[in-house]
């Protein structure tokens, strides 16, 4: 499985950012620019809660089944890799959301002295962060997955 790389999340951020930021202007000239919607960034700091919540749940259990603790629920390899492609997937949403907000939040900046611009304006900027907090919380996750022989290959020679 490949690993999440911030450089892919990034360019991922930029462009939607740049199309949002594109399309909120040209949207806003042609008529009025669709709120955003409160719920946006609840809905990412849920998503975010959820992946981390998952990860220590994870990795508690890896690390009592590595203790060889007496009852310890193990981890099923299945279950961990599922968990590492639902984290992957939110970063990937959460970086074009994120970016998709940061574009519209970017346009709204010029209008801070109308109180619903602002309003606007610090709801796009709340999605940012909690979008960040998603991908904090996917790279968690799949850190507490990786499998240790996984660093062993990545340095060894290719055959």
């Amino acid at each position: 499985m490949k690993q999440l790389r911030i450089r892919t999340l990034a360019g991922l951020f930029l462009v939607a950012g740049v199309l949002s930021w594109a399309g909120a202007r040209l949207w806003d000239s042609v008529g009025t620019l669709p709120r955003v919607p409160l719920a946006a960034p609840i809905v990412l700091a849920v998503i975010a809660v959820v992946l981390l919540s998952t990860a220590l749940s994870l990795r508690s259990r890896l690390r009592a089944q590595r203790e060889r603790r007496p009852g310890a629920k193990g981890v099923e390899p299945m279950m961990a890799a599922r968990a590492v492609v639902f984290g992957q997937s939110s970063a990937l949403v959460a970086a074009l959301v994120a970016g998709m907000y940061g574009g519209t939040g970017a346009f709204l900046l010029e209008y801070l002295d109308i109180p619903a611009r602002r309003d606007q304006a610090i709801y796009a900027g709340l999605s940012v962060l909690a979008g960040i907090g998603v991908i904090a919380a996917a790279f968690f996750l799949e850190r507490v997955c990786k499998l240790p022989e996984d660093e062993d290959d990545a340095t060894a020679p290719a055959a």
